[in-house]
């Protein structure tokens, strides 16, 4: 077991090979509910709010690399190709070194 443990397996011998096909194994044939790994939610996710308004994620890369002046203009073209929808407000989201995380959209219905 502390072999095992340790690694102690000469590169080319059998026993190497055995340890590498293990974890191989476990690498590609364990289910990945075992670890939650969900997959990724969309760029433009709702989020629940009041009953007047919508609230809205969106990524920080759709929004990024547009001027800030821009922003908001290019957040409304972007909920409106998705919905009908009007938007009242845009917040950037920050982190503890304040990079920007994502935006909150607010529309209206």
């Amino acid at each position: 077991m502390k072999r095992f443990i340790l690694w102690d397996y000469p590169r080319a011998g059998w026993q190497y090979d055995l340890m590498v096909g293990l974890i191989l194994a476990f690498i590609f044939l364990t289910p990945r509910e075992w670890f939650r790994d969900q997959p990724r939610a969309g760029s433009i996710v709702m989020l629940p709010a009041e009953q007047q308004t919508n609230v809205y994620w969106l990524e920080p890369d759709l929004l990024l690399a547009v001027p800030e002046e821009r922003r908001f203009a290019n957040a409304a073209e972007l909920l409106k190709a998705q919905k009908r929808l009007e938007l009242v407000r845009l917040e950037p989201i920050f982190d503890s070194e304040q990079e920007i995380r994502g935006f909150m959209a607010y529309t209206r219905r």
